[in-house]
């Protein structure tokens, strides 16, 4: 930083070359001029005899105090971008390990961003460590004392941090040789950092005291004995006098009583979400605001879905995407509009764009551990899901988390909550969605297989296992040798929960799939078992639902199937069961063992016989005509069957 009357350096966002305090300007080559800043410009430039590039804030002020204002500016706010960043990082359970200034890139005149979080994987190799450290001594000045060790922890960057501070602060009365020399005695001798805050003191350095008080809790050689992120930030922007727009230091500000909130947000929707905005940066107001519209009446919240309000709690949700109080809150009341919207206007539709699924998945990631969380936002990406086209069901996919619900549901098996919304989410991707990669699907059904057997009486869990394995067996992700344990849970399903039509529709579509495909799927429903034969469960089925259009026809569906494999897969049935034998492989029936593969006709296939299956009495047309084709339920039904 340069000005009248005094040709000192001020600090470089890289790191700085050889050189004094008193470098004329001359030395330096301006290679082009970044947008104006506080009381100058920031100016890229390039050493002449070294060809190493550095960013100059050049000020044009009267004197010293002049400058110093506007280094404590730019400071302070770059300062609080890396905390940001940092925060963020450790929040993540992630650790930079190779944290200096040229790992600190300016983007603009007064935004950066923190870069080579490769080291986090990379650093793993203990000896070309080792042998890198010894190579470059002055870049590995910046490291703690333990890092040089290969040890590293989160009090690791917390170290490079405070030297970063320390060379911020101490630039425009020590050279970069006489900075590389002090962070590395600080090593040994951390007493030595107190003759530096001293001439800090004595130089008038900005904002000194706050610094006197950071460095040395940053600077420890122990590094238990460090503070963390959290007591950097606090000390910097709440104790001291350090200002920062960043977004998460609004976490660490001086709470609003809530009297005062409670006052502001007695009025109505509008003024609620007046209140929200204006308090954007205080997670404690937002809490309160959401709690407070929970509990209002769904003729005040501009139903079906109000889009002003929506927009306002996704804005508060990425805002906030750390406090976990705050995401809760904020899915409870999406799902409540929701949930009210389908109430009184069942044909409305929740408008889910791309800010909404992309926010709702941030949420995840930031609290992958938090079941309540996991389980609304599930719920809320199965609604929308269902609401919405193909595009959204895909782009869902892409974001892995077809993988991130088998992965819940392998780990989660105690958790109904997490597996009937694990399920239900499960659902409603293959339902539109058109898959690209089935490799994860041959999971699912040992995983619902085990599911249904933690849950064995759960008819809501039945209900959501028979519509996956609905949608599975049309898309072929069920091995030939699941077939008898698929069809067997199918059947099982039906006798828990027959009195439930979805249930038993989708139930009845997978057998269809299954039967249409496999002899040995065929002979599992109609063999006689512990529970009955799937015969006789079929004319249950039908004596109960004989009025539901949709019920008879996908009853009808598994019959033709059924019959299609002739009379000799009956008398076979017949004797085995007379015989009681147990069968490993499904018997051959001559001709009547080809397939209909697809949609590609077998050239022997037989024409359908009279076959003693139940005698179902007529109500009407076996497969009904006039069937909603837009509701959700027959979509995939219509477009798969034969």
């Amino acid at each position: 930083m340069l000005g009248p009357g005094s040709d000192r350096r001020r600090p470089t966002q890289g790191e700085r070359g050889p050189g004094s305090p008193g470098e004329p300007m001359e030395k330096y080559q301006v290679l082009y001029q970044l947008n104006p800043g506080a009381l100058g410009v920031n100016l890229v430039v390039e050493e002449m005899e070294t060809k190493v590039k550095h960013v100059i804030k050049q000020v044009e002020c009267m004197d010293d105090h002049y400058a110093s204002q506007a280094l404590e500016e730019w400071m302070q706010n770059v300062l609080g971008q890396v905390l940001d960043a940092l925060e963020y990082l450790h929040h993540l359970d992630i650790i930079h390990r190779n944290l200096k200034p040229s790992n600190i890139i300016l983007i603009s005149s007064d935004h950066c961003k923190l870069q080579d979080l490769s080291s986090n994987v990379l650093m793993t190799d203990k000896a070309k460590w080792n042998i890198r450290a010894e190579e470059d001594p002055f870049r590995k000045s910046w490291m703690a004392p333990e890092a040089l060790n290969f040890s590293f922890s989160h009090k690791s960057d917390i170290w490079s941090l405070g030297c970063i501070i320390l060379d911020m602060t101490s630039c425009s009365f020590m050279d970069g040789t006489e900075a590389m020399h002090l962070r590395k005695s600080l090593r040994q001798s951390p007493g030595s950092l107190k003759a530096i805050l001293k001439t800090m003191e004595e130089k008038q350095i900005p904002d000194v005291e706050t610094f006197g008080n950071l460095l040395p809790l940053m600077l420890q050689i122990d590094p238990s004995d460090r503070i963390t992120i959290k007591d950097v930030v606090h000390i910097t922007f709440v104790s001291g006098s350090f200002k920062s727009s960043c977004v998460s230091l609004t976490l660490h500000r001086q709470m609003v009583p809530a009297s005062i909130t409670d006052m502001l947000l007695e009025g109505n929707v509008a003024s609620i979400l007046e209140v929200m905005q204006k308090f954007s940066g205080w997670p404690e107001v937002q809490l309160r605001a959401m709690k407070r519209l929970l509990k209002m009446p769904a003729d005040q919240l501009g139903l079906p879905w109000p889009p002003e309000l929506v927009e306002v709690v996704v804005t508060t949700m990425q805002l906030h995407d750390r406090v976990l109080d705050v995401q809760l809150c904020a899915c409870s009341l999406l799902l409540h509009l929701l949930g009210q919207a389908l109430v009184y206007h069942p044909e409305a539709k929740a408008p889910c764009n791309q800010a909404i699924t992309s926010t709702l998945l941030s949420a995840l990631r930031s609290h992958p551990e938090e079941e309540p969380l996991l389980v609304m936002v599930y719920s809320l990406l199965a609604i929308t899901t269902t609401q919405e086209s193909e595009s959204l069901s895909d782009e869902l996919q892409k974001a892995g988390l077809l993988e991130h619900i088998l992965e819940h549901l392998n780990s989660s098996l105690e958790s109904r909550d997490v597996c009937a919304s694990g399920l239900g989410l499960l659902w409603a991707l293959l339902l539109d969605g058109i898959i690209v990669n089935k490799a994860p699907l041959e999971k699912v059904p040992d995983l619902i297989s085990q599911v249904l057997a933690t849950y064995p009486a759960d008819g809501e869990m039945a209900e959501a296992s028979c519509g996956v394995f609905w949608l599975l067996s049309l898309l072929g992700c069920i091995k030939e040798q699941q077939f008898e344990q698929v069809v067997a849970l199918l059947l099982q399903s039906i006798r828990l929960c027959q009195d439930r039509a979805l249930l038993v529709n989708n139930a009845y579509r997978g057998l269809a799939s299954l039967v249409k495909v496999s002899e040995l799927a065929a002979f599992k429903v109609v063999v006689q078992e512990e529970g009955g034969s799937g015969l006789s469960l079929i004319k249950e089925t039908y004596q109960l639902h004989r009025d539901n259009p949709e019920v008879v026809e996908n009853v009808g569906m598994l019959l033709v199937h059924l019959a299609s494999y002739g009379t000799g897969f009956l008398r076979e049935k017949s004797a085995l069961e007379a015989g009681g034998s147990h069968l490993s492989q499904p018997p051959v029936w001559g001709s009547s063992s080809a397939l209909m593969l697809g949609r590609r006709q077998t050239p022997h296939r037989p024409l359908l016989h009279v076959c003693p299956l139940p005698a179902l009495p007529f109500h009407g047309p076996l497969f009904p005509l006039g069937r909603g084709k837009g509701s959700s339920s027959t979509r995939m039904h219509n477009s798969h069957s034969s």
